[in-house]
């Protein structure tokens, strides 16, 4: 497959996902603060902080209130990570590669598009937020089922998988991570006393709470932590979606699981063993934030290599193999 054509087809998913936990993220924070105590003060910041925009925030809006924070994330065209920029992007990538996917998925992606540019310029939307950032996940969720069902599952199908794979477990852990800062502003580890409701949410947002109630039964923030990060079943935490994206990895590239050839499955695995080797004590120890930051910062050097290897003319080739010589 042409570099430009995996390439685009990689970036088409991850900016879908993107705009999917962009939606995600704001939905839940509306709801967090609807259920704090009303001691007039609001914390819209960390929301910002957590999509890493903080001071493109600053230049274009200076003040952190609910108005300008969900403005700035949903429609702001300067932005690009806003769910209309990420939309726009992606149906720049789709349009590009109309010849390797489906009709159905290019009819989805200038749908969803066209829904959100639509919203864009109904000053009403926002009216009702939690209908329209509901109705982002179910487009993606739509988009995601119609190339699983209309897209072969060969090259292109699993740079896509491992798109959406890595901005997913990216987003889960970001989420985590501000709530985490929100509810529990002044403690490392997430110790304290915060109302059922308020972590309710925060499962919500990553479409994990029955799966949660069903593996612990009560709420409980440490297990919620556990659950996102750690938990190798649940497809939106951070170990399930780091696994299955290392078994596209290898489908791409041919290595049997265990072995690498190149640095993206050299950092992919070591991701992937670090998650499966830790527990929530290990995690609790050096501090959620710490932890959570160190992953995506892993994340992030995954996503590097894999545009080395695959995407550039020069591909970067791991040094060893789980002790053997690369291919």
């Amino acid at each position: 497959m042409l570099s430009r054509v995996a390439d685009s087809i990689y970036w088409m998913n991850r900016y879908i996902e993107r705009a999917e936990n962009v939606a995600r993220s704001i939905d839940v924070h509306l709801q967090v603060m609807l259920d704090r105590p009303s001691d007039g003060t609001e914390r819209w910041e960390p929301l910002v902080y957590g999509t890493g925009d903080s001071l493109l925030f600053q230049e274009r809006f200076g003040e952190a209130t609910r108005e300008n924070v969900v403005a700035f994330l949903t429609f702001d065209a300067g932005n690009p990570n806003s769910i209309f920029s990420c939309l726009r992007m992606g149906r720049e990538n789709a349009r590009s590669v109309r010849e390797v996917i489906s009709s159905e998925m290019w009819e989805q992606v200038n749908k969803f598009y066209l829904m959100v540019r639509s919203a864009a310029s109904d000053g009403g939307t926002l009216d009702s937020p939690h209908d329209f950032f509901t109705d982002i996940k179910m487009a993606s969720h739509l988009f995601s089922g119609i190339t699983d069902a209309t897209m072969s599952h060969g090259e292109g199908w699993h740079f896509g998988r491992i798109g959406q794979l890595m901005e997913r477990a990216d987003k889960t852990s970001r989420v985590l991570d501000v709530m985490y800062s929100v509810l529990f502003p002044d403690s490392t580890h997430g110790g304290g006393s915060v109302d059922d409701t308020q972590w309710s949410v925060v499962l919500k947002s990553a479409s994990a709470f029955e799966m949660y109630r069903k593996r612990h039964g009560r709420i409980d923030p440490l297990h919620i932590a556990e659950f996102l990060i750690l938990d190798p079943e649940f497809p939106r935490s951070m170990h399930s979606c780091v696994a299955r994206a290392e078994e596209s990895l290898h489908a791409i590239s041919g290595s049997p699981m265990g072995t690498y050839q190149n640095v993206a499955e050299e950092r992919l695995g070591a991701l992937r063993g670090e998650l499966a080797s830790t527990d929530i004590e290990d995690i609790l120890a050096g501090g959620v934030h710490d932890r959570l930051t160190s992953c995506q910062a892993s994340l992030n050097g995954v996503g590097n290599a894999v545009f080395e290897t695959f995407f550039t003319s020069k591909q970067v080739v791991a040094t060893s193999s789980s002790g053997a010589d690369a291919a």
